[in-house]
């Protein structure tokens, strides 16, 4: 996980995967921006790796960073906004038997209940104008069929067979922020592996929506867009 200045979700976030998750994670968190060191709960049972940048680095460079510290066959990208209230780890890789298989996501809910667009269809500039116009609803996909192939899964939480993820070179660092996720699913795809979206698994998202109100962020999400789409349309 990377922090922005989000050490009070990071606390929480650690307390779920010390009350919900049996110990067998290797936690690495970025800590993107200086901020307190995060309070490590008295039940913990994981090793957990804290990576102090210098400077910031974007949401691709930092996860590639955290990943040459892996050691393990499943890497999971997941934000300090997510709360768990069950273990979602082996829902998640039982799909994953299949060799197949590259990232399995969760279904993704909001604090308030409802579900969350965290399984897509690849963008285009059609559909990109009319996200602009309208909110989304939800996932692209049913949420009520079981595992269903994907063509990606939104980066607040994301569970890659490392190998897979090793082999396509990680997430793309041009990518500063935004859009990053939709490029390595797209990369992935085109390597002959599936993405899949695995609703039997739930987390909450406690989404802050910033590139909603800052400006900065709105140019940096509009650029990613612009830079995506260029890639796919040359």
């Amino acid at each position: 996980m990377v922090s922005h200045g989000q050490i009070l979700l990071v606390n929480k976030l650690l307390e779920d995967l010390a009350t919900k998750c049996p110990p067998r994670l290797d936690v690495i968190l970025t800590q993107n921006v200086p901020e307190a060191p995060p309070i490590v709960p008295r039940n913990w049972n994981h090793r957990l790796d804290i990576v102090s940048n210098e400077r910031p680095a974007g949401f691709g460079a930092n996860h590639n960073a955290a990943f040459r510290r892996c050691r393990t066959p499943a890497f999971c990208v997941v934000n300090p906004d997510i709360r768990l209230t069950l273990d979602p780890i082996p829902i998640l890789l039982a799909p994953m038997r299949d060799e197949r298989i590259a990232l399995v996501g969760p279904k993704v809910s909001n604090p308030n209940g409802g579900v969350e667009d965290s399984a897509r269809k690849f963008p285009t500039v059609s559909s990109l104008f009319g996200k602009a116009l309208t909110r989304p609803l939800g996932p692209d996909y049913p949420v009520d069929r079981g595992t269903v192939e994907v063509d990606w899964i939104a980066g607040m939480f994301m569970l890659f067979r490392s190998r897979c993820f090793a082999e396509v070179g990680g997430f793309d660092g041009r990518f500063f922020l935004y859009y990053e996720d939709v490029d390595i699913c797209r990369r992935l795809r085109s390597k002959g592996y599936s993405v899949v979206f695995n609703p039997g698994a739930t987390v909450i998202h406690d989404a802050r929506r910033e590139s909603r109100r800052n400006p900065m962020l709105m140019w940096v999400h509009a650029t990613s867009a612009l830079r995506y789409l260029l890639r796919k349309y040359p």
